[in-house]
């Protein structure tokens, strides 16, 4: 009942050989662009000093500090007791995030304690992931025996860095922790975890000690993963078409990078709100 003729059997050929002439196309391109870009995990080691490695993601973030101290020796130098609309802005910014934290903690003298902690963290963040949109990027470095004009760039975004990102993770919870044993005590604090009033009690804190644990972990990937994955589909899009194609994933990654720095830094605050909280309330 159903048949084909000869014409539309030969188109039917002709267009399964465009098909699979595309397909080597695409798979021979896809090809190239993984031996062209290397993809590394592990960051670049540029050189060492007195034995210490210096790999491209810490110069990075010393770049990311020296853009804070240099803002903020700007911004100091020019407070007046008249301000103009900067310092206004700057002003405000700085209120609506005490009020904020006020909101969370209850207390504003305990918001202005961790203003300035929570502050950098999320700072230091942003500037880093924005950073790494700057010209020279991945792009300017020393020249090696690889076979391309650059084998190891010179700066790489910090935060692709999972040194960097156990770091800040560590030095959230460190913070986190110490807080807890101020406004508890030992005692107090140590209850949460070791509660022996009853089996149902100790299991719960023995949950709650091994979540305390794996946020170092989660901290850390979740800040990595999603870094990491932008500058690799960054590259992947800027080898298919280099023009125009990466721009609405460049701005896209400029989002993702300020809204990570915000959820790190959010994250820390309630982590913090938890620890200074006694059991119960």
């Amino acid at each position: 009942m159903f048949y084909r003729t000869a014409g539309q059997q030969s188109r039917g050929s002709f267009f399964t050989l465009i098909d699979s002439l595309l397909f080597l196309v695409v798979s021979y391109w896809i090809a190239f662009i993984f031996m062209e870009f290397h993809i590394a995990i592990a960051p670049e080691q540029i050189t060492q000093w007195w034995g210490l490695p210096i790999t491209n993601t810490l110069l990075s973030s010393w770049m990311a500090m020296a853009v804070l101290i240099v803002f903020s020796l700007l911004v100091s130098r020019g407070l007046s007791f008249k301000p103009g609309k900067f310092q206004n802005f700057i002003e405000m910014i700085f209120e609506y995030v005490i009020d904020f934290m006020e909101h969370t903690f209850g207390d504003r003298k305990i918001a202005r304690l961790f203003f300035p902690f929570v502050t950098t963290l999320f700072l230091f963040i942003w500037v880093s992931n924005w950073l790494e949109f700057l010209p020279g990027f991945g792009s300017i470095g020393l020249a090696g025996e690889c076979g391309k004009a650059v084998c190891e760039p010179l700066f790489r975004s910090a935060n692709t860095d999972l040194n960097v990102t156990i770091a800040l993770a560590a030095a959230a919870m460190g913070a986190t922790e110490i807080a807890g044993l101020w406004y508890l005590g030992a005692f107090g604090y140590l209850k949460k975890f070791f509660d022996f009033s009853g089996p149902l009690n100790f299991f719960i804190g023995l949950i709650e000690l091994v979540s305390e644990a794996a946020r170092l972990i989660s901290f850390s990937f979740r800040l990595f993963g999603n870094i990491f994955a932008g500058e690799v589909l960054i590259i992947v899009m800027t080898a298919f078409l280099p023009i125009a194609l990466p721009v609405p994933f460049m701005l896209f990654e400029l989002f993702v990078g300020f809204i990570q720095a915000a959820i790190f830094a959010l994250l820390t605050l309630f982590f913090i709100k938890i620890a200074i909280t006694e059991k119960g309330h």
